[in-house]
């Protein structure tokens, strides 16, 4: 009975090397795929690693599955032309995601806007599930081609640990085509285009080499209708935000730009928060932007006495603080560092950043830029942080002392945290940790947002009581600037400074646990009301 098995077993015609090759293919897709629902769901749910833990979670499910089911079909039907049509519909169902989400991702956007939790969850649920298919379908590659490449059992353990390799190496190349070259270049939906038509384009020599012609046919009338589908069904926005002027894709963000009368302002990804603002005319904007410049003013008077000769923002932005500092301290140098080259050029192109000859621009990590710059700073702003992912390494005491080293004698640290109406947690500790490093911790909330401003000072003779007196001394002489709109700003929402129990190390920073439950309130809180 074996033999008669064996003998109707079709012949494998394929060559090794091109086995191999489509087993490369399914380890780099598998990871655009990956990569591109991280995207799919950054653009309107964010990055935090909630979302990443679901994704990558599911994934790994997905792929288990499509293992074990890949090995029972190999053994029930080891045919080449099933292998290669295996590979092609794993093809078809990348290339549907996008044409799927793409209207269930706009309504959960728009859902997001309004926090309409129980619509924002469906539309979460929708997208894993769509995903389930063209996972499982590349997890069944590996396994498969297994069944083909091992001539006999001698060769088992050498083929499959090279078969492995190759699928590993895959991944490799996959990983950062799609982060650093296709997402950027032609967006998420295009990104699973691509993955589909280089997996069907993949298997299809193999079917003319078996002389499968049908099968042949019948993908490449797929890949067609799949491609007009695709001209007509991706031509609108990502979202439908109500004023968007702008948005595009980068290895970091989803990016929009919104005009609404004559402001403009950015957004990222989920679009919760406004990254920058932007008015031809006006300065003030009752943010956090321009309390970054009150800090100084802590310090002890007369005013004369202080000055400011450099600034650095670690999170430039579109650089709504640069622009309102070039006003306040004309003479100040301003060192902005962002990580995210496509928000730079944003700036430059939206919000006026190119007409400040003040600015020097480094498209840098805030850390690393920071410790190699040669300069010592009068003010320090760090607005990196964007609830519910805040950069672990930029929350720690050592990152607070490499901050205090590069200080001049009477310079000011100043962070915005986010937080909720119920919950300060994250606030009291970040202030914990701060007060390991800095002598003098003052707190303001921003009315009317979920933004608090953490002042450090370098100067323990700092006080609210000399911010009180230099405010005084300044409405003398200049009653309606800037400066004095956003100190009254800070002395409306004083708020107690409370230290938590917790301080942050680059050993042990546990930020997640405050941001999770941050977003958990913030959720409660709206479903509630």
């Amino acid at each position: 009975m074996q033999l008669a098995a064996e003998a109707s077993v079709e012949p494998n015609r394929i060559p090794t090397w091109y086995l191999n090759l489509t087993v490369f293919i399914g380890g780099a897709a598998t990871m655009m795929v990956e990569f591109g629902a991280s995207r799919l769901l950054g653009n309107v749910f964010g990055t935090s690693n909630i979302v990443w833990a679901v994704i990558i979670g599911l994934v790994l499910v997905y792929l288990t599955l499509g293992n074990w089911l890949g090995g029972k079909l190999a053994d029930k039907n080891p045919s080449p032309s099933t292998y290669l049509s295996l590979l092609c519909w794993s093809g078809v169902a990348v290339g549907i995601v996008p044409l799927i989400s793409n209207p269930i991702l706009r309504t959960a956007a728009d859902a997001f806007d309004a926090l309409q939790i129980n619509l924002m969850a469906g539309s979460f649920l929708a997208v894993l599930v769509l995903l389930i298919v063209p996972v499982t379908l590349l997890g069944m590659v590996t396994p498969f081609a297994l069944k083909l490449l091992i001539p006999d059992t001698a060769r088992t353990g050498r083929v499959a640990g090279r078969a492995s390799a190759i699928a590993t190496l895959g991944s490799f190349l996959g990983t950062f085509l799609t982060v650093l070259v296709l997402i950027p270049l032609v967006g998420t939906y295009r990104t699973f285009l691509i993955t589909s038509f280089i997996l069907i384009l993949t298997a299809l020599p193999g079917f003319i080499r078996l002389g499968d012609v049908k099968r042949a046919v019948l993908f490449i009338c797929l890949s067609i209708i799949l491609l007009v589908l695709a001209f007509f069904g991706l031509q609108s926005s990502v979202k439908a935000s109500p004023g968007m002027i702008y948005e595009t894709e980068s290895a970091y963000n989803y990016i929009q730009v919104l005009q609404i009368d004559a402001y403009r302002y950015l957004r990222l990804n989920e679009g919760q928060g406004v990254h920058s603002i932007y008015h031809p005319t006006q300065l003030f904007y009752g943010g956090p932007w321009s309390q970054v410049l009150v800090a100084p003013y802590f310090n002890p008077p007369p005013v004369e006495k202080i000055t400011v000769n450099r600034i650095a923002i670690l999170g430039l932005a579109a650089g709504t603080t640069a622009r309102q500092a070039s006003v306040v301290y004309p003479q100040a140098q301003v060192d902005g560092f962002e990580i995210d080259p496509k928000i730079i050029e944003v700036g430059k192109q939206y919000f006026g950043m190119e007409e400040l000859q003040n600015l020097t621009v480094y498209a840098q990590d805030a850390r690393w830029g920071i410790a190699h710059s040669n300069n010592t700073y009068d003010i320090i702003s760090v607005d990196a942080y964007r609830s519910p992912y805040i950069p672990t390494h930029l929350v720690t005491q050592e990152f607070f002392q490499l901050l205090n080293d590069k200080l001049n004698p009477e310079g000011f640290v100043v962070i915005n945290v986010g937080r909720s109406s119920a919950d300060r947690t994250l606030v009291e500790t970040m202030c914990a940790t701060m007060a390991a490093t800095f002598p003098q911790i003052f707190v303001m909330d921003i009315p009317d947002s979920m933004n608090t401003i953490v002042f450090a000072a370098k100067n323990p003779l700092a006080s609210w009581e000399n911010l009180n007196q230099n405010l005084s001394s300044l409405q003398i002489t200049q009653p309606d600037s800037l400066l004095v709109q956003a100190m009254n700003l800070t002395l409306q929402g004083k708020a107690k400074t409370k230290l938590g129990d917790v301080v942050f190390t680059d050993d042990k920073s546990s930020i997640e646990f405050f941001t999770n439950r941050l977003v958990f309130n913030l959720l409660l809180e709206s479903t509630w009301e």
